[in-house]
Parts: structure tokens; sequence; C-alpha cells
């Protein structure tokens, strides 16, 4: 389809079966058979060997690493929504063009905030450990009694796909009443679709809200955009939700509000410096602390592959890929 010449292509991590073997249909595919992140040689190797590389968030590719190669790759068709690991301005700047996945993840990491948003409020966690360990002491009327999701106020941040998401399950599921911040305007339709607020700021947000669940991009300005002062503004009673990067919160900010009780309870899908997770945040009894499990369903984790693929025969095609970020 593509041509006689198939452009060779570096994935960095293994694809569900059906994605990697659709890949190979139109491309000269070097697979990462120990699925370990790469190292950064192995990176800067990647992008000299390759006509693409196939990054995922395990990749940091900063503008270090793009200044101190010679880039064959002409294209970094990102497998992920997100793309704060990769320095877009210095990939501009060298002419390698990036793509992400975005749509086809939007359900299932709304999904998760809503099922950590419920363990939070109903203590499931705490729940299970007692029952694993043979800690639990039977009924009683005041053992861990949590609180109600129906009726409460959500505020999101970031209203993108993910955040309407959530929005939609949370409003028309249980009733919640929605407040969102998004640094862009957002459409009136989208707001209307379910029956949420627009706040003027981040803190307007935080003080009315009962969860608040984090949906905007990583790095640059986001980076530490919830910190002490944005967690004092949030009720004690409160619950904060973060499945959109590790950045946007400030870890050791986060830590001292947990333990001072300064919000109720955090759950979390990234991390600041994920795999690794502090000996701190993992201490704390009130958080619910996940494995970057967002996208991670069949499915999805299949259909990104496919979006790839489409940036990808676009781009070789010399058309624009529909999801050019960079």
């Amino acid at each position: 389809m593509i041509g006689v010449s198939k452009p060779k292509i570096v994935v960095t991590r293994r694809w569900p079966r059906a994605a990697e073997s659709a890949l190979r249909e139109d491309f000269d595919v070097v697979l990462n058979e120990s699925d370990r992140p790469f190292t950064e040689s192995e990176l800067k190797k990647a992008l000299e060997s390759a006509d693409a590389v196939l990054p995922t968030v395990t990749d940091r590719i900063s503008r270090e690493l793009i200044e101190g190669c010679e880039p064959r790759a002409t294209i970094l068709a990102n497998y992920g929504v997100g793309h704060s690991h990769i320095d877009l301005e210095a990939a501009r700047e060298r002419g390698i063009s990036v793509t992400n996945t975005p749509d086809v993840l939007s359900e299932c990491t709304a999904d998760l905030a809503m099922t950590m948003m419920l363990m939070l409020a109903r203590r499931t966690s705490e729940g299970e450990r007692q029952v694993r360990t043979g800690s639990w002491p039977g009924w009683c009327p005041t053992h861990l009694l949590g609180t109600r999701v129906s009726g409460k106020t959500l505020g999101i941040i970031g209203f993108g796909r993910i955040g309407q998401e959530v929005a939609k399950r949370a409003h028309y599921g249980f009733g919640m009443r929605i407040v969102v911040y998004n640094r862009s305007p957002i459409p009136k339709s989208a707001l209307e679709a379910c029956g949420a607020k627009s706040a003027p700021s981040i803190e307007a947000l935080l003080t009315q809200s009962d969860f608040v669940s984090l949906h905007c991009p990583g790095g640059g300005a986001n980076r530490y955009l919830i910190g002490a002062e944005e967690l004092n503004h949030m009720k004690p009673s409160a619950y904060l939700i973060n499945t959109a990067r590790g950045e946007v919160i400030d870890e050791n900010a986060l830590v001292n509000a947990l333990w001072f009780e300064t919000i109720a309870g955090a759950g979390l899908d990234v991390y600041e410096t994920e795999p690794q997770v502090s000996d701190r945040l993992r201490s704390c009894d009130n958080v619910i602390l996940l494995p970057h499990l967002g996208s991670a369903t069949q499915e999805t984790r299949a259909a990104m592959g496919f979006r790839v693929i489409q940036n990808l025969k676009a781009f070789f095609a010399g058309a624009r890929p529909q999801d050019l970020v960079a």
C-alpha cells in the first residue's frame, strides 16, 4: 500500500498482538522484545536508525536527546494521548512530526476516574486490606463509614474529551452537580451536555467541590498545578483524583495534606517519577494508588495501536496525519 520499500519502524514497547500484526502489514517493524523501557542510548539509536519511532509515556524524548543525535526518524507516532514526555519544540526544530492517539481512550479513562471516586467515597481499599490481612473485626454500625457520591459536587479541571466523559457519567449516573475549569473557552454545548457550570478559577472550583478530578495535560504551565495553596482551598471532606499526569500534583504537598487531613483522601493512577512511588505517599492510608491503568482495557490498547497506524499511513503517503500535535 505504501510502496515497495517499507518504512522502518521502531516500537519502544510491546502492543496488543492484533495491533502489532496490523503494523507489520505496511511497515518494516522492529519490536522491543524485552518490553522494558528504552534507555536514552537505545532511544538515540532508534531515532538514528528508523524512519519512525513509536514511543510511549515511558520514553522521555528530551531536547538534549534530539539535539544530541542525527535523526533519520521524521515522525514520532506516540502511543498515547499525553505527550509531555516529548519536547515538541525540539522535535519541530529538527523537522520531526509528532502525533498522538486521542478519542480512543477517553471512555475507559473516564471509567477509571469514576472507579476511584467510588472507591474513595466508600473506603473500599481500606476494607479490602482489612479482609486480606485478617484484621476485619466484623460488622458494626460505625465501621468504615464513607460518604455518598450521588448528589455531590464534582469539580473537573481540564474539560477536554476525557473530562467531558467523566462529567456525563457523574451527572447522569449519579446526579452530581458538575463544575469545570478549563484554560481555553468551553463551548456552551459541551457544558449543557452534562449540566455543567464553568468556574472562573481553579480556587473557585476547589472551594465548592466534594470531589476534584484532574484531566489536564502535563508539562509546562500545568506542572504542580495542584500544590499546597490549592489543596488548602479544598474542603476537609473532599477527595482529589488524578488520571492525567503525575507532575500536575506536587506530591510532597499532597502527602502533607493527606497526613494532616487537609483533604479526606486521594486517588492516583499517575505519579511524578513513575514507576517509583515515594515511601511517604505509599504510607498514607487515605490514598488509592493504581499502576497507570487509565487506558488499560484490551479494546482501548488495541484501538490506540490502530490509531497510530492511521497516522503513520497518512504521514508516509504525504498527507497530514489526523492527530498531528507538532
